[in-house]
């Protein structure tokens, strides 16, 4: 039986017609290049301000000569670094730091300055030796916490310290706060000298004689980029 020349070609229009809506089907289920999932939060990166943040290393005195009672405050002045956190949710995130060890003075004014002039020699010589170990990183491993109702995040970050050499595990309780374009985490957090192999002085005038415990506050700021 034969097909009628009109029916052929309205079996062929037919057949393209389907084929067409077919291919148009497929290429919009289809994943594009780049393309994230529909309602997925993007990161979003943070860099640390040093001359807006408070950066202090607290050294309980071990009681020596006429600096006995005596604590020392080691204001770091120069470090850089970066948060990467999603928006509404914070998680996940991350948070690497690096800080100039050459940058960190004593601050108190209990000393005068001839003698702080002599524990920042010491400082940097003899206990962080700074020439062979000018750098001090932070880089996070896992980071978890809550928002509380006041919209300000509790966090625990756990990272790997890095410190005259050594590298160890520590946690670091902060809370952690956006407004506008900026973030803001202030918190505290204590690590064994002992533990980094950065020892007290007692070449000099031993100034920077100091208990094993080291407390470190942080009022930090870091501005979107």
């Amino acid at each position: 039986m034969k097909i009628k020349p009109e029916r052929n070609k309205s079996l062929r229009i037919f057949l393209i017609q389907l084929l067409s809506i077919s291919l148009f089907s497929t290429s919009n289920l289809a994943p594009k290049t780049g393309a994230t999932l529909a309602g997925a939060p993007a990161e979003v990166s943070y860099r640390l301000d040093p001359g807006k943040s408070s950066f202090m290393i607290r050294a309980f005195s071990g009681g020596l000569l006429w600096f006995k009672g005596h604590d020392h405050f080691i204001a770091v002045r120069d470090f850089s670094g970066d948060v990467r956190l999603t928006p509404d949710t914070i998680l996940p995130a991350s948070l690497q730091m690096t800080v100039n060890t050459t940058s960190m003075v004593e601050t108190r004014d209990v000393f005068t300055e001839p003698q702080k002039q002599i524990i920042n020699k010491e400082l940097k010589e003899i206990v962080l030796e700074t020439e062979k170990y000018p750098e001090m990183t932070f880089r996070s491993t896992n980071i978890t916490g809550k928002l509380n109702p006041s919209g300000v995040f509790e966090a625990r970050i756990e990272g790997d310290l890095t410190m005259h050499g050594v590298t160890r595990r520590i946690v670091i309780p902060a809370e952690v706060k956006l407004v506008g374009s900026d973030l803001r985490s202030t918190g505290e957090f204590s690590v064994e000298r002992s533990d980094f192999k950065v020892k007290a002085t007692s070449a000099f005038h031993g100034m920077v004689r100091v208990r094993d415990n080291l407390k470190v506050t942080f009022d930090l700021v870091a501005h979107r980029s």
